[in-house]
């Protein structure tokens, strides 16, 4: 089906379709944006906590000075 026929057809829809069809289309456009930046069989980095040994720490800094405002007594 071309286009030309598909507005006319595309009019009619309720308005609840016709937010449908857009997120469809939305959604569709998205996911071709995404495959096209991504490379067929290539390695792609991707970041883990594993030896994050540094944010351990300012985590567990951050979580001693918070229950030290949460508890000043128990301090």
């Amino acid at each position: 089906m071309v286009l030309t026929e598909l507005l006319p057809i595309l009019k009619e829809l309720s308005r609840e379709d016709k937010q449908r069809v857009i997120d469809f289309l939305s959604s569709e456009i998205a996911e071709e944006e995404t495959l096209k930046q991504l490379k067929n069989g290539g390695n792609y980095e991707v970041w883990s906590p594993y030896d994050a040994f540094e944010a351990a720490q300012a985590l567990e800094k951050m979580l001693e000075e918070h229950q030290k405002t949460e508890n000043p007594n128990n301090a």
